[in-house]
């Protein structure tokens, strides 16, 4: 198997990981993905700077989400920016009795000197459907 497909495999174990974290709604698991100086914009446009401040939100939300429904997150799309950093295109669907909504978070996601892929810039954005 050649570098970028681990990559890339690696990757997609990260946006699984996100996945299962937030269906457990297990702050520390989450956590664990981001890298020290990550930054983190929530799909309301709340901007948190550093871990600190993505771990004091994480922790104070995540275990008391009320979720009627699941959420799934998929990678659709991973593009290099270098061996090291990578852009990454996520749907996300939050799957609930009143319907499916959609997000489409963007992960910019770089490789720790241990070869983690870590969170590192990452926009939430909630997808609002056309009105007809």
């Amino acid at each position: 198997m050649n570098t970028e497909t681990e990559d890339i495999k690696a990757i997609e174990e990260v946006v699984a990981t996100v996945e299962r974290t937030q269906r457990a709604r297990d702050a520390e698991g989450f956590l664990a993905l981001f890298h020290p100086e990550a930054l983190w914009t929530t799909a309301h446009g709340k901007v948190l700077i550093g871990f600190e401040a993505i771990a004091e939100f994480t922790r104070a939300v995540l275990p008391g989400a009320v979720m009627d429904g699941e959420v799934t997150y998929e990678v659709v799309h991973t593009r290099f920016l270098r061996p090291d950093v990578a852009a990454v295109k996520v749907r996300q669907v939050y799957h609930s009795p009143e319907g499916d909504t959609e997000g489409a978070p963007l992960y910019v996601m770089t490789k720790d000197t241990d070869g983690r892929w870590l969170l590192h810039a990452c926009q939430n954005t909630q997808v609002r459907s056309a009105e007809k």
